[in-house]
């Protein structure tokens, strides 16, 4: 819905938000396909899923684009900080642990370097 709220106002989404969703969904995307196949699932169901989730996202930028059009700029920042919250749940709980029982000592220079794109991405 982030996505469609940035269309709002005639405008453009930003680079930064859609570097954001990028850099966030990838790793955590092919770790759940890794683990699906782990546990035997065809490529087909592990497309199927992803395709189902990707046509999902579009139609919930969609919903974000039409049914918040009018909504005041507190809300926008309501939901923007709640997207925000939800990314760095995901982090937290999933990506932050897998990465330490794979990659142990380069965890956290890892997590930094990714900070530091972000914010290149932000302030270019």
């Amino acid at each position: 819905m982030v996505l469609g709220v940035g269309l709002l106002g005639g405008g453009a989404v930003s680079l930064p938000v859609l570097a954001a969703v990028f850099i966030s969904n990838v790793p955590e995307g092919l770790s759940s396909a890794a683990g699906m196949k782990r546990s035997g699932r065809s490529a087909r169901y592990v497309f199927g899923v992803w395709i189902g989730i990707a046509v999902l996202s579009g139609i919930s930028a969609l919903v974000g684009y039409v049914a918040l059009g009018s909504a005041p700029p507190e809300a926008i920042a309501v939901i923007t900080a709640v997207a925000a919250g939800a990314i760095l749940t995901m982090i937290a709980d999933t990506m932050i642990p897998e990465a330490f029982a794979e990659t142990r000592t380069w965890t956290g220079l890892i997590t930094a370097l990714g900070f530091l794109v972000a914010f290149a991405i932000e302030v270019a």
